[in-house]
């Protein structure tokens, strides 16, 4: 009862209903074009969120997050273009429908297994992440230096390509975090007499320059026009049909919340293991690619349930597994807030009023998923270059209201330099973002325990737990070296034949 009168508070003297909604929208909106991944969408919101309510915030972020999940299925459908990385499974059946001049159809089951999947997400989110953050409680400093450690590790073994980009992304992640004031003595550090330094950087400032600008500066040069001028309406899928993709659906599901919980696994991935797994338990494997229905409601259940389920490990122990849920432990702590058990003793009302909106932005997926598609297709049908111009005049204007400051606004076009050129390097994100959000966590956690001990580092071996998450960091990180090590003999041996006939026609 005391929950059910939280709730009815929460829904009545707090902005949350309406914060949900906007999210959804703008969320859906963000998706549908391409290019713009939820996490980008995420990111344009992020500096506006400073002067309102913790938990209007929080909602209005995490309900940006389920509105791209599904936005990102539109122009995947319409014009075989991802809005989103987790919809890039939909494009192989879902344009192969809309050839078929069934395009309404698949949006229509698109939008009904998303809708199932965020349902499912959002009931494990709720059973399962207060018994977990509990866990946290019999951790010491030496266990949480570790947990930032193997959230590092994590990430930066699992963003795909080389580990050694991964872990030098991390680093310069961890670097950013050391500016302003040392957390245990107060000695200002690499400041450079620069008073805006003083605190630190905020992560916000990096999350918006590193994706949001980053992207603008690749595709401003685009300027085509998709052109689609067809009239497309979603249909929901019959309930025959929704009885036919019940397996799929499931598996989805299934899939998500696996992908969820698991550090580096995100909505794409989830998206193309549900896709196969839906094709290997189809009665019908040989439609797959071919316009199956099955293919199109796999993985749109799946990323839909990770836009929830991802959420488990962020609240629980703190630990962001994906860019999205990065961004939104950025908005945890523009508040203040910090994930975990404290969370749930003393901003229980932060926590319902998540539930209740995200909730709100499920249900009104449904709605709203209808009564957006013209938009969104006016939207992809736009100038590259004017949308550009759009959403940076959009962050600018976010950004300098963080603190009417023009050094956020510099810094800010300094970090989407930054992410440019990492783009064209091939390094990945995510470590950059965890080394800023996790740096803080590492450092003063490790310089606790020595404090504790007196300058012993063998602390840190007296702590079980500690033990045990270090020594899974390090297999993540020689697993992955491995994996590497591998990549590359194949492809010098794939390498080696074409240098022979080139040199012996």
């Amino acid at each position: 009862m005391d929950s059910l009168g939280l709730i009815w508070t929460l829904s009545t003297t707090t902005w949350i209903i309406p914060a949900a909604l906007i999210g959804l929208v703008w969320g859906i909106l963000g998706g549908a074009l391409p290019g713009i991944s939820a996490s980008i969408t995420m990111a344009l919101l992020l500096p506006f969120t400073y002067t309102m309510e913790p938990v209007t915030a929080i909602v209005l972020l995490a309900s940006v997050y389920i509105g791209a999940e599904y936005g990102g299925s539109i122009p995947a459908i319409l014009i075989r273009t991802p809005g989103t990385n987790s919809a890039a499974a939909t494009v192989i059946d879902g344009y192969e429908m809309k050839r078929q001049g069934r395009a309404g159809e698949a949006l229509g089951i698109s939008l009904w297994s998303g809708f199932l999947g965020s349902m499912f997400g959002l009931v494990m989110l709720v059973t399962m992440t207060e018994p977990l953050s509990w866990l946290a409680l019999a951790f010491k400093p030496t266990s949480y230096f570790g947990l930032g450690i193997l959230g590092l590790s994590v990430i930066a073994s699992m963003t795909g390509g080389s580990l050694v980009k991964g872990l030098a992304a991390a680093v310069v992640g961890l670097m950013i975090a050391t500016v302003g004031a040392d957390p245990i003595a107060g000695i200002n550090r690499f400041t450079f007499g620069v008073p805006e330094l003083l605190g630190g950087v905020e992560p916000v400032l990096v999350m918006v320059g590193v994706f949001a600008l980053s992207e603008l500066m690749v595709q401003s040069g685009a300027s085509e026009l998709y052109e689609l001028k067809e009239k497309i309406r979603v249909r929901l899928p019959s309930w025959d049909v929704m009885k036919r993709l019940k397996r799929s659906q499931f598996i989805g599901c299934i899939m998500g919340l696996f992908e969820g919980l698991t550090p580096g696994g995100g909505g794409s991935i989830a998206a193309f293991l549900s896709y196969n797994e839906a094709r290997r338990w189809s009665k019908e494997p040989e439609t797959f690619g071919k316009g199956s229905i099955e293919g199109v409601a796999a993985p749109e259940a799946a990323n839909n349930t990770v836009a929830s389920t991802t959420l488990i490990p962020l609240l629980s122990f703190g630990i962001p597994s994906s860019n999205s849920t990065a961004v939104l432990l950025g908005g945890f702590l523009i508040h203040g807030l910090l994930p975990g058990p404290r969370l749930f003793e003393q901003n229980g009302d932060v926590v319902m009023g998540l539930y209740l909106g995200s909730f709100v932005a499920i249900v009104g997926q449904l709605l709203f998923g209808i009564l957006l598609l013209p938009v969104c297709v006016w939207l992809v049908n736009r100038p590259r270059p004017y949308l550009a111009g759009f959403i940076l005049a959009l962050i600018l204007s976010g950004v300098y209201t963080l603190d009417h400051s023009l050094f956020h606004v510099g810094f800010v076009l300094a970090m989407g330099l930054v992410g440019y050129l990492m783009r064209r390097a091939g390094f990945p994100f995510l470590p950059l973002i965890l080394g800023v959000v996790l740096g803080h966590m590492v450092e003063s956690s490790y310089r606790r325990s020595l404090v504790l001990s007196g300058g012993d580092h063998r602390i840190f071996l007296e702590d079980p737990i500690a033990v045990g998450l270090l020594l899974v960091s390090f297999g993540f990180i020689v697993f992955s070296l491995g994996r590497d090590i591998r990549e590359a003999r194949r492809a010098r041996q794939v390498a080696k034949p074409l240098e022979l006939k080139e040199t012996h026609p």
